[in-house]
C-alpha cells in the first residue's frame, strides 16, 4: 500500500507535539530579564526535546521516503513509535517544572528509551516488508546509531541515580550522536533514482 498517508500523519503528529511543548512556557509577570530566570530549566528541557523530535522527524522522513511501500505491520509499528513520542511533551514539562528532579529525569529517559526501541522495531518491520536483500535493508545496514541509542538511555537512567544532571547529559550525548544527519537513506534513494522531496 502507499506510504503517503503514513508520512503525512506522522508529520502532522510530530508538528503538533512540538507545538504543544512550547505552550509550557508561562509568560513572566516581570518585564525585565529576571522574569526569564525561572524559565531556564523548562527552556533546557524543551531544547533537548525539540532537538530529539526534530531528529526523529528528519530520520523518519528519509527512512519512509526510501521505502517502496508499507503494510499493516508497518502502520502499527509507526503508531507504536508515535505513541512514545506523544509522551515527550509531558516529560519535558515535568522535568522543567521540577528543575531536573531525579524521578522526572528517569521517566524522561524511559520515554526516550521506549521511543528508541520503537524506532528500531519500525526499521526491522520495514526491512521484513521490503526484503532482506532490498536497497532499504542495505541502506539501514547494522543501524549502529539505533543500537547505541537503546544502550545509552538505560546508562543515562542509571547515572540519574547518582545525579540527575549526569543522566540528562547522557540524553544530550544521544541527541548529539544523531544530530549529524544520517545520509544512509539519502544515498540509497539517490542511487536508485528516487526523487527527493
Amino acid at each position: 500500500m502507499s506510504k503517503t498517508r503514513l508520512e503525512a500523519f506522522s508529520d502532522g503528529v510530530i508538528a503538533i507535539l512540538i507545538t504543544i511543548m512550547v505552550l509550557e512556557f508561562k509568560v513572566p509577570h516581570e518585564t525585565d530579564w529576571s522574569g526569564l530566570i525561572p524559565l531556564i530549566p523548562t527552556a533546557i528541557s524543551y531544547t533537548l526535546s525539540f532537538v530529539m523530535l526534530g531528529i526523529y522527524w528528519n530520520n523518519h522522513h528519509h527512512m519512509i521516503h526510501s521505502a517502496t511501500s508499507v503494510n499493516g505491520r508497518v502502520l502499527w509499528a509507526n503508531l507504536h513509535l508515535l505513541f512514545w513520542l506523544s509522551l515527550v511533551p509531558f516529560v519535558t514539562a515535568w522535568v522543567g517544572e521540577h528543575e531536573f528532579a531525579q524521578i522526572p529525569v528517569i521517566v524522561q529517559g524511559a520515554v526516550m528509551e521506549m521511543a528508541g526501541i520503537a524506532y528500531y522495531l519500525l526499521t526491522r518491520v520495514l526491512v521484513a516488508h521490503q526484503g532482506q536483500d532490498s536497497e532499504f535493508a542495505r541502506a539501514l545496514g547494522g543501524d549502529f546509531k539505533g543500537v547505541l541509542s537503546v544502550i545509552l538511555y538505560p546508562a543515562g537512567i542509571a547515572l540519574t541515580f547518582l545525579h540527575p544532571w549526569l543522566g540528562f547529559a547522557t540524553y544530550v550525548v544521544v541527541a548529539a550522536i544523531w544530530f549529524v544527519p544520517d545520509r544512509r537513506f539519502e544515498r540509497t534513494t539517490a542511487d536508485a533514482g528516487i526523487p527527493t522531496e
